[in-house]
């Protein structure tokens, strides 16, 4: 809700969560969340996951077009040639607890990065670019090999002959994936690259707006897209699919949760009032994987959840999100649930780091108003008769 509030010298306007609130311009991402439209850089959101890839697309959005084929060579290999960590990071990370959750050990490995690196406060556009650079193709690099270490497993040596997407799922699992699951996690990691102001991306343009460096802008990113509300309400959806016992089973279950007015996991989004753009392309790619990968009942149960939310009046106007199908699509290429949402900061590094490179060719410091609602002019009590 905005309302109108008398500051200290001027009338401001006050928005809670500042929704609605502008707080930049952009040309990466355009929601239309009334009609149900995502567009990076002007082109539509199925477009680009129907014939792009995840390299080319973090191309198209650090460079703002997409590249000759020649360029998507040189990036493509520029990527691949940056797969291994630096030795220091890889002993930092065989001394983190096999207990620890995989969020909070792929944030402390990305900001453990900035370590290594020998001028890691630069932040000229060119330097912050070729650190995004080993950032994007370093990043799969430390989430496999925190996996095999908890795991009690050898590492897997990257490949530089793999795309990012096989590579990660070779070093992840041992073995090459087939070629379903490793462009099933292309087309994921597309879908999640940008999607406009989100939380993690705000937090990103923020911290990198006080001129500080890459690493503790995507750290603090990381931070934020763990939080259920944001990033981690994939892990939800599969909780809540795993909970319900058969398709059959799914309509009382729904119907218990309306009437107590629960949230139903991977159902509503802040921005959309129409169906995610993403959940419509990541639908087909879940009823795939789940017929090639003996999953059906899984695909089965979700839609027949999103039947019964269709239907019933308690739940209209609320449509599937991202997190809805993608949990399906993770649990079929072999993803443990506690790795869903890193998937989500291997796509948003391209994305975050766009908007870094954005943010720092025309910045502004980020220092919003507050609405003070305490007392004043209150004395001093001393200890003595407190």
């Amino acid at each position: 809700m905005t309302t109108a509030t008398q500051g200290q010298n001027a009338m401001t306007t006050y928005a809670k969560g500042l929704e609605g609130v502008i707080a930049t311009d952009s040309k990466l991402s355009y929601i239309d969340g009334e009609k149900g439209i995502l567009e990076y850089i002007g082109i539509p959101i199925g477009e680009l996951a129907s014939h792009s890839t995840f390299e080319e697309t973090v191309f198209f959005l650090w460079n703002g077009r997409l590249p000759t084929k020649a360029e998507l060579d040189a990036f493509v290999a520029s990527i691949r040639a940056r797969y291994e960590i630096p030795k220091g990071v890889e002993a930092l990370l065989t001394t983190i607890p096999a207990s620890a959750e995989p969020m909070h050990a792929i944030r402390t490995l990305v900001s453990a990065l900035g370590l290594h690196d020998a001028k890691p406060n630069a932040i000229d556009v060119a330097t912050v670019q070729q650190k995004a650079l080993n950032i994007l193709a370093q990043t799969p690099t430390l989430l496999a090999y925190f996996h095999r270490h908890r795991q009690g497993k050898p590492l897997v040596r990257p490949d530089s002959g793999k795309s990012l997407c096989e590579n990660f799922l070779y070093m992840l699992n041992g073995v090459v994936p087939t070629p379903a699951m490793t462009k099933a996690l292309d087309v994921c990691l597309v879908l999640h690259t940008d999607h406009g102001l989100n939380n993690s991306t705000f937090t990103t343009r923020v911290i990198i707006s006080t001129e500080s460096d890459l690493y503790s802008a995507l750290t603090g990113a990381i931070g934020s897209l763990r939080g259920p509300l944001h990033g981690g309400a994939n892990e939800g959806v599969m909780r809540m699919l795993n909970q319900i016992p058969s398709v059959a089973a799914c309509e009382a279950f729904i119907q218990d949760k309306l009437a107590k007015k629960d949230k139903i996991p991977g159902f509503g989004h802040r921005v959309y009032k129409a169906y995610d753009p993403r959940a419509s392309h990541l639908k087909v790619l879940a009823k795939q994987l789940a017929q090639d990968t003996g999953n059906m009942d899984l695909f089965e149960k979700s839609s027949a959840i999103e039947a019964v939310m269709n239907r019933e009046k308690a739940a209209k106007g609320i449509y599937p999100n991202v997190d809805f199908y993608s949990a399906t699509t993770y649990h079929c290429i072999g993803l443990p649930l506690d790795l869903f949402t890193p998937m989500f900061v291997i796509g948003r590094v391209g994305g975050w780091s766009a908007h870094a490179l954005e943010q720092l060719a025309n910045n502004r410091l980020y220092r919003p108003s507050v609405d003070y609602t305490g007392p004043h002019n209150v004395a001093y009590t001393p200890i003595e008769k407190r």
